[in-house]
């Protein structure tokens, strides 16, 4: 067989970069369930019809059929999701009659995309979800449980770089560009989203030239509008000082003031909210708040947790079930830190501890030591061979195994190889400290972030 080759934008990683992907998916985790969110798991594939159903999105979707299509074509219409937000809007409407309202959900799961690879993009790719869900209706402050939730789960994340998390309001734009008069506020809308790629005056052009949406002096008070960006609800005073009157407008500001004042206690250093009125979300479905964020150092990158509030994303004819729901594209910000090996492990293997093998005959008493380290939740394995104690010893530090035990009558000794301490123990009552139980991320290179890292010790800069 010939060396295979690598296929762009389905990311692999290597053991201990697993075991960083492993620590994010679990503090994620963790943080969900602490705020009283169900994890659930959709299938891969949904109909065609229900992917498509969001936009032009058939450049994007994997679709799949069989190679001995002898079942009449049954599975023609069917692909790979690119989110997880159509098969839970799906999958809400499949199981409102099991399910208690509002329902909290949250996902951690694989998506597959059909884009160009990138930096950062990818065609297969991780992704973790959160989303609350009413039936009928669902009062605003979900948004701000939401937010804060999100932050808390970013926070909890002390290895990674700052993030810097931007938050808007829809009913705010909308109602902006109604007071103004705009004839097409979603077309409005959808090129003022824009802003983070193109220059401003590029997107001047496009509403006043190329497109004509709106004269020079109304393009001016849209683009004063998108560069309002403040820390706090101090950007309502900025807003109305444009001079713009509408309901809906009050309204988006009342909203967005109150998720920023909700949310204060919670920004720090490294984690950081911000009202910034350019974003804007080019997805129709969103209706009130919505959410960009984007990576400290690695802006390139574009938003890598995005969502916010739509009011009829699933419904079955006689109930509308709105929601308010944010998703982190954990690939989207572990894959490129660990390929530039800024994040890695502390060992390759999950083991903390190799029990030495002193001969082949006493590996019986050896396999005794692991399974009474196992009892206590210590994960060990045992020297594949009988070679000298400095050929094992060396066998662990290759992979990062901080501890190893020597068995021995009438007492037994385990050693720190790290240090050169050396003491007896018991294997059925001894334990490693806390921090060696599990691989232990370490940010190799410079970060941004400042909060405590989950590993002090290990941790370099």
């Amino acid at each position: 067989m010939s060396k295979p080759r690598p296929l762009s934008g389905f990311p692999e990683l290597l053991p201990a970069q697993r075991s960083v992907e492993v620590e994010v998916v679990s503090t994620l985790a963790r943080t969900f369930e602490l705020h009283g969110f169900a994890g659930i798991e959709t299938r891969a594939v949904e109909p065609m019809d229900q992917l498509l159903r969001k936009g032009d999105t058939s450049k994007e979707v994997y679709v799949l059929r069989r190679l001995q299509e002898d079942d009449g074509g049954r599975d023609s219409g069917i692909g790979l999701h690119f989110d997880l937000t159509v098969p839970f809007a799906r999958y809400v409407l499949e199981n409102s009659g099991k399910l208690e309202f509002p329902f909290r959900r949250y996902q951690i799961q694989k998506v597959w995309r059909g884009e160009r690879p990138q930096d950062g993009r990818f065609r297969e790719f991780t992704q973790a979800d959160i989303d609350i869900v009413g039936a009928g209706e669902l009062p605003f402050h979900h948004d701000v449980e939401i937010t804060r939730v999100m932050v808390e789960a970013l926070k909890g994340l002390s290895f990674l770089p700052g993030f810097r998390l931007q938050v808007n309001n829809r009913k705010l734009l909308q109602g902006f560009y109604a007071g103004l008069g705009v004839s097409d506020v979603d077309e409005v809308m959808r090129l003022v989203d824009k802003l983070d790629k193109l220059p401003e005056q590029a997107v001047r052009d496009l509403l006043v030239t190329e497109h004509q949406l709106l004269d020079a002096e109304r393009a001016d008070k849209v683009l004063a509008l998108a560069r309002i960006c403040t820390p706090d609800d101090s950007f309502a005073e900025q807003v109305r000082a444009l001079g713009v009157e509408h309901p809906l407008l009050e309204e988006g500001i009342g909203e967005l003031g109150a998720l920023m004042r909700g949310c204060a206690d919670l920004v720090t250093d490294s984690v950081r909210l911000e009202a910034d009125l350019k974003i804007a979300r080019g997805l129709d479905y969103y209706t009130g708040t919505v959410f960009e964020t984007r990576l400290d150092g690695y802006e390139s990158l574009g938003s890598i947790c995005s969502g916010g509030r739509y009011d009829a994303l699933a419904a079955d004819g006689r109930t509308t079930y709105p929601g308010v729901g944010i998703s982190l594209g954990v690939s989207r910000v572990l894959v490129p830190l660990l390929n530039k090996g800024l994040l890695t492990a502390d060992r390759s293997v999950p083991s903390a501890v190799l029990v030495a093998l002193v001969d082949e005959e006493s590996r019986s008493a050896s396999d005794a030591v692991a399974t009474a380290l196992r009892r206590s939740g210590v994960p060990c394995e045992v020297a594949a061979t009988a070679s000298k104690f400095g050929k094992q010893i060396r066998y662990a530090e290759r992979r990062g195994i901080p501890w190893v035990w020597f068995p021995g009558e009438p007492e037994h000794t385990v050693k720190d190889i790290r240090t050169g301490d050396q003491h007896t123990a018991d294997p059925n009552t001894w334990t490693p400290p806390a921090e060696d139980l599990r691989p232990q991320v370490r940010v190799v290179g410079p970060s941004t972030h400042t909060d405590t890292a989950r590993n002090p010790k290990e941790t370099t800069s």
